[in-house]
């Protein structure tokens, strides 16, 4: 007996239009998801991160012997003291300059007198110029600081949450290889994708620190030679926002280059922007490719799209966190999946090295089989 011929039909597969459409419109449930979240994803992301950076710490004191209550509140301690460096250095930074700045402004007054010269020598009419620099004095530059010191502030004030969500991931963050060792039978490829996340953010953290480091003490040289206030602290500054991708070295750039307009003039910033840009440029992009390689493992342009994405769908902490969320995401949804690693070729900085070529004899050997 002949089966119906709608009964054939029903293990086709469905059109992949349709099923790029479906996954488009799960895309939009789960960013719009995200982003009602970010409150409280960005802080527990922040503690999970601490937790995989001083993971070597606990693994090294395991391995010498030591009990793991007393590892795990070793690495627990040494996240708690990273999160205080890392708040209290920005928000120092940020508090300076707002306590700083207030001493210029009679250069600041003396600049803009300047420029409005020089636009009336340009044939810009009087009540323009007025217009536009109307709303333009140092006091509202103090306030956009300070509003970005309350933003600093509100991450703070998600501590005590962080504080418990590391306490809880360094307890478990011990015993967590061994329960990955048990799944590895039947679920090798999320072991892989796991592992692989967590070795991937590891490096990311330490060459950024590293190299952000050597880009600081470069910035910091220059500002004291050049005579810029606080030089140190825009050194600390720099090496922060030497996290955030792509642009984290203009956030850092910002306030020495303000500094140094109000200090020596535009020639003086105009000097500060280039050599900053220059040795962002020489390490990040000539010594670092040359030492370490690609340390993310993703393309620029993805790099800085996740930067824009994170920071849009959850805060601050999206823009720092940017590259292990995305390292996340990826082991999520590409690297669990085999069917699915072509797209993590094609989001991958470097094209994958092609196989090596066999020798002539080696060819004509196999032709001979």
């Amino acid at each position: 007996m002949t089966e119906p011929a709608s009964s054939g039909k029903a293990g086709l597969p469905l059109p992949r239009g349709l099923v790029v459409l479906v996954g488009m419109a799960a895309l939009v449930v789960v960013v719009a998801g995200i982003r009602s979240l970010g409150g409280i994803l960005g802080p527990v992301f922040l503690a999970l991160i601490l937790t995989l950076a001083v993971s070597p710490v606990v693994s090294w004191l395991r391995r010498r012997g030591v009990p793991a209550w007393l590892a795990a509140t070793a690495g627990i301690l040494t996240a708690y003291l990273l999160l205080a460096l890392l708040a209290g250095s920005l928000a120092f930074a940020v508090a300076e300059l707002v306590r700083q700045l207030p001493a210029y402004s009679d250069q600041f007054n003396a600049l803009v007198d300047q420029v409005t010269d020089l636009l009336q020598r340009l044939g810009i009419q009087q009540t323009q110029i007025q217009d536009a620099l109307a709303q333009l004095d140092l006091g509202s530059v103090v306030g956009v600081l300070q509003n970005v010191l309350g933003q600093v502030a509100s991450v703070a004030s998600d501590l005590l949450l962080i504080v418990l969500v590391v306490l809880f991931m360094g307890m478990d963050a011990v015993s967590f290889r061994s329960r990955l060792t048990g799944i590895a039978g039947e679920r090798g490829d999320v072991v892989t994708a796991l592992s692989s996340f967590a070795s991937g953010t590891r490096r990311f953290l330490w060459v950024t620190t590293a190299f952000g480091l050597v880009t600081a003490f470069f910035d910091v040289i220059l500002l004291l030679v050049l005579g810029i206030p606080l030089a140190f602290v825009w050194g600390l500054l720099a090496f922060i926002t030497n996290f955030v991708p792509n642009i984290g070295f203009v956030l850092g750039l910002v306030p020495p280059a303000l500094l140094a307009l109000l200090e020596g003039g535009p020639g003086t910033m105009l000097l500060v922007i280039v050599l900053y840009i220059a040795i962002n440029f020489v390490v990040e992009s000539v010594v670092m490719p040359k030492i370490v390689g690609d340390a993310v493992g993703i393309s620029v342009t993805l790099s800085f799209l996740a930067l824009v994405f994170w920071a849009w769908a959850i805060g601050p902490l999206g823009a720092l966190l940017a590259i292990p969320l995305t390292l996340m995401a990826k082991a999520l949804l590409i690297d669990v999946d085999p069917n699915n690693r072509w797209i993590g070729v094609l989001l991958a900085a470097r094209p994958p090295r092609p196989p090596p070529k066999a020798e002539p004899d080696e060819q004509s050997s196999v032709d001979d089989d």
